[in-house]
């Protein structure tokens, strides 16, 4: 055991719900337990091309249909792969079915539809991390087993054309509305002629997901939203969601358990990851977290928020978080990126937010401080009685960080409920234009081995 872990154990030595105690294990012997558990489905060795179901690959034909004919032919033959190449496939709203690939090959194109009605009838989904009726999402499944995206194509959502409907105003303020008032989710019903945005790739309640190897480009929100799922791997994915409606975070698993999100590279105009749980009082009714998830040698070229983050909508709570090996703005490149780790919640959301572990991690020229924790977030509105989040215990090991424009670790807690049991060991930081870290309502946060600008930490 290295000093850095001991003093880890030291500081967290109290016998807390979720808290490392002394003598107890190396956290991250954690991880080869969660990935043993992660294992990608597998598909019977069945094509099935979209071309033999009146699909045509000229960019102008709607393949809505010859999708949907495809999927349920795979679905009825207990499974195989939905293969679109050759071209580019204009198409409305995909919905995949338990053991069904849809491979998308090399130079080929899914370019969805700007029209909302090809994205009906209305689905169940979590708008905002608030669940509810609503447009599907262009690629959507839901209580499916055995589901995979996979080829080295690529998946166009046209988002541009959604930008205009923008946050979606009163849309948005009426489905808070329902989610703090307990209104039934059946009832709280949006879709045609309301404006909240559909995600890229949604998958709700569905066990055994694979997304690999695909390009995202321009999706009109979120690219890609696992809601209430388990046995997830995204990998080799390439996502460049800028240009998009807004909000264009990368990969935001919600309330999922055992995810492996690996070897991508985010190129976003949100969030690249987001960890995400419910928010609010819906996200307590729902009350499940996002837990066992593993995060590892991903590239992030550029966003502006955080690389990998966890919350605002942490509801439900989120724990047993693993990120190692990702390297933050290696173009080394000014003004590229906000925060390398980015934790956030507020006082209305509750939830606890603990066992997050973080180790080799580089980045260069941040706009913000690297490592930015706060439970004091309102960027996305508030709704709902006061109910303070927990956060604790957290670890930062090896972290590589050449240049912020603000400070190196900064912590932001409440006097009613203060950050505690953070450890950032032998890392470096160097050109942090503010000097040191900055810790407000926060409590056992060390720094062995740390140096800001060359001073210990």
């Amino acid at each position: 055991m290295t000093g850095s872990r001991r003093s880890f154990l030291k500081v967290s030595g109290l016998a807390a719900a979720g808290m490392l105690v002394p003598g107890a294990a190396d956290p991250w012997d954690e991880v080869q337990h969660i990935l043993a558990r992660i294992k990608p489905p597998t598909f019977p060795a069945r094509e099935f091309d979209v071309t033999a179901y009146g699909g045509k690959a000229d960019g102008k034909t709607d393949n809505t249909a010859a999708f949907r004919k495809a999927i349920e032919a795979a679905n009825a033959a207990q499974g195989g792969r939905v293969i679109a190449k050759g071209g580019t496939f204009l198409t409305g709203g995909i919905t995949l079915l338990s053991n069904v690939n849809l491979h998308v090959d090399k130079g080929a194109r899914l370019l969805f539809s700007p029209d909302p009605k090809k994205y009906l009838p209305m689905v169940e989904t979590r708008w905002q991390g608030i669940e509810c009726m609503n447009y599907q999402a262009f690629v959507y499944a839901n209580k499916a087993t055995n589901i995979a995206i996979t080829g080295q194509g690529t998946l166009d959502g046209q988002g541009q054309t959604w930008k205009p409907w923008g946050s979606g105003g009163s849309d948005w303020s009426q489905l808070q509305k329902w989610g703090e008032q307990g209104t039934p989710v059946a009832q709280r019903r949006l879709g045609e002629g309301h404006k909240l945005r559909p995600n890229l790739i949604q998958f709700v309640s569905c066990e055994n997901v694979l997304i690999s190897g695909i390009t995202i480009e321009r999706p009109p929100m979120w690219s890609v939203h696992p809601v209430k799922s388990r046995n997830i791997t995204v990998e080799g994915v390439t996502i460049s969601s800028r240009g998009g409606g807004g909000n264009n975070d990368g990969v935001d698993p919600e309330c999922c358990t055992d995810v492996h999100i690996k070897d991508s590279t985010f190129n976003t105009g949100d969030d690249c990851i987001a960890i995400k749980s419910g928010r609010d009082v819906d996200g307590r009714r729902v009350n499940m977290p996002s837990q066992h998830i593993v995060i590892e040698n991903n590239r992030f070229v550029f966003s502006n928020r955080g690389a990998i983050c966890i919350g605002s909508e942490a509801s439900g709570g989120a724990r047993n978080i693993f990120a190692r090996n990702c390297a933050v703005n290696q173009a080394n490149n000014s003004d590229q990126l906000w925060y390398a780790v980015f934790i956030k919640t507020s006082k209305y959301r509750g939830g606890t937010i603990e066992n997050v572990h973080f180790r080799d991690i580089t980045a260069n020229k941040l706009t913000k401080s690297p490592v930015f924790v706060t439970l004091n977030y309102s960027g996305s509105g508030n709704s709902g009685p006061v109910v303070n989040p927990v956060v604790r215990n957290l670890s930062f090991e090896r972290l590589t960080v050449a240049g912020s424009k603000e400070y190196a670790v900064e912590i932001d807690g409440l006097s009613a409920s203060k950050v505690s049991n953070v450890i950032v060991s032998n890392s470096k930081f160097t050109s942090i234009s503010k000097g040191g870290n900055k810790l407000t309502n926060a409590q056992n946060i060390t720094f062995p081995g740390t140096t800001v600008n060359g001073k210990p930490a």
